[in-house]
């Protein structure tokens, strides 16, 4: 197999090395009642290679994947056109096993890439500098709270509203072994952000204000005042961006004073994949990099004067104490890394663009016709791709028939906030340049008669 190249004589050398005498010793301290025996029950013992296929074809054909039907979601993940070299690419045999580069002069290839993505980042997001990624949007929201706590010596994070529900989560869970006080409150079908009131709770003993752009409702702020407010009071402003497609449109949120900068790189070079893997994106002003989590890979020169890169800075618990680590973070998705810069570097700055033109021009078509069907409301009027629609009845089983008739018509606000009864009615839809009006007619006709 690829990826398990040990033969049995390898693993008996390895086992008699540590004084095992089999794989079994390794798993000595797990209680009895927690370790398997025998087989799992309800699977064949065994069964032929033409077997196995036919029946994991028939598992899958249970699947409507995104491909297949109108598909209209997002909140957080986004279907967007990958083009075949960048999956060709990711598969050179120097890539896809590519690990770590600690032996920076073996290493030349995936040093070199991640630095190029570094720069890809920071000027994305509008900041200086950008680390070589983490693991996903959500965990990198939360090294940016635990970041600010470090500068700030504070330990109260503001959340917005308008932030995704699984990034809140996320920070909850992690803030449990911190400390940390989060003041978060979930959002209401409203067309006006909540900025006004992030500004109004930012008190002495706040190290960040956590905002999302645009946010979980498809609301696009202008941050600028936020981040003045923050500011004023000595605690930064955390920006969280889940499409960055966006930002071939919108002002990069480093422009408008945000401090840090964090997000899902999944929409570039990266398909939905059934949740993961995915990316996640971490950039912020200079004067903060020595806090900064994860690792930075940095441009020199050897002792001849060639160019080369190296890994500059390095916080993680892997490289130095654990106490004076920044993060306990040890990978850094460098696949889904390529991936991203590859995606970018064949898009060029026109490229993005052009794309976020599509995006929120096949939007602005797709929420005028939907905005038609008796029974639909438009919330907010002002979006990039995304957009929420108020409809007369439960989103949640309007979601689900849709499904059955074969449309993906975007994520209910019941899913995301299932204790919030008062924005059940809420449909988060996502449109981007895979979407074709026979798609949105489709979904608008589906809609109609789901809400007749």
């Amino acid at each position: 197999m690829r990826y398990l190249p040990l033969t049995d004589t390898d693993r008996q050398a390895m086992l008699s090395v540590i004084g095992a005498s089999s794989i079994d010793d390794l798993f000595v301290d797990v209680p009895a009642e927690a370790r398997l025996s025998g087989t799992i029950a309800g699977l064949p013992d065994h069964a032929s290679e033409m077997a196995v296929e036919r029946h994991m074809s028939k598992l899958a054909r249970h699947n409507l994947s995104a491909g297949e039907a109108p598909f209209f979601l997002g909140a957080g993940a986004y279907r967007h056109h990958v083009p075949a070299s960048v999956d060709h690419l990711i598969q050179r045999g120097e890539f896809l096993t590519a690990y770590t580069p600690y032996q920076p002069e073996i290493a030349q290839g995936t040093l070199q890439v991640l630095f190029e993505f570094q720069t890809q980042v920071a000027r994305l997001l509008g900041c200086d500098v950008a680390n070589a990624s983490m693991y996903d949007g959500s965990t990198a929201c939360w090294e940016a709270i635990g970041m600010a706590r470090r500068i700030t010596k504070r330990g109260k994070a503001i959340l917005s509203s308008g932030l995704h529900p699984h990034y809140v989560s996320v920070a909850n869970t992690m803030a449990k072994f911190t400390g940390d006080m989060l003041a978060y409150e979930a959002p209401s079908l409203d067309a006006a952000t909540d900025i006004d009131a992030l500004i109004a709770a930012i008190d002495k003993d706040t190290s960040c204000v956590v905002v999302q752009y645009p946010d979980i409702l498809g609301r696009i702020a202008d941050l600028t005042p936020l981040a003045a407010a923050a500011h004023a009071a000595g605690a930064l402003l955390v920006a969280v961006v889940t499409e960055p497609v966006a930002l071939g449109a919108l002002v990069p949120p480093g422009e408008m004073g945000a401090d840090i900068v964090v997000g899902e790189g999944q929409s570039i070079g990266v398909g939905l994949q059934f949740g993961g893997p995915y990316l996640g994106l971490f950039a912020c002003k200079a004067k903060y990099v020595r806090q900064m989590p994860g690792r930075l890979c940095g441009e020199t020169v050897d002792a001849a004067g060639k160019r080369g890169f190296v890994l500059t800075l390095s916080t993680r618990e892997q490289h130095i104490r654990r106490e004076k680590a920044t993060s306990n973070i040890c990978t850094n998705s460098g696949l889904c890394a390529l991936a991203f810069s590859i995606h970018m570097t064949l898009l060029g700055e026109a490229g993005l663009r052009d794309l976020a033109g599509l995006n929120h021009a096949y939007a602005v078509q797709a929420a005028d016709r939907l905005a038609q069907v008796p029974g639909v409301t438009l919330l907010n009027d002002s979006f990039f791709n995304e957009f929420t629609l108020v409809l007369s009845k439960d989103a949640r089983d309007v979601v689900r028939n849709l499904a059955d008739r074969g449309v993906l018509g975007g994520v209910s606000l019941g899913r995301l906030f299932p204790a919030q009864d008062a924005i059940g009615h809420g449909l988060v839809v996502a449109v981007t340049e895979t979407v074709t009006a026979e798609d949105i007619e489709a979904f608008a006709v589906a809609l109609e008669e789901e809400l007749a």
